[in-house]
C-alpha cells in the first residue's frame, strides 16, 4: 500500500513533549472532574447565575452602612 512517513522536527517533538508534561502536572493540582460527578447535583456543565434581580454586593463586612 501507500505508506506516507510525516516528517516531524526535533522542535515540534520537544513541543509536544513539554505540553503533555505541563498537563500532566496541571492534572494532578487540578484533578478533572467526571461527568458523572457533576450530573448528581444537576448542574452538568452549568454555573449558577444569581436569583433574578440580585446583584453582589462589593462590600466587605467589616464595611459600615
Amino acid at each position: 500500500m501507500d505508506n506516507v512517513v510525516r516528517f516531524v522536527s526535533k522542535s515540534e517533538r520537544e513541543r509536544e513533549r513539554l505540553i503533555r508534561e505541563a498537563r500532566a502536572i496541571y492534572d494532578s493540582i487540578f484533578p478533572p472532574t467526571t461527568a458523572a460527578g457533576l450530573a448528581d447535583d444537576g448542574l452538568a456543565g452549568e454555573t449558577q447565575a444569581p436569583p433574578s434581580g440580585h446583584t453582589p454586593s462589593r462590600k466587605s463586612a467589616v464595611d459600615k452602612d
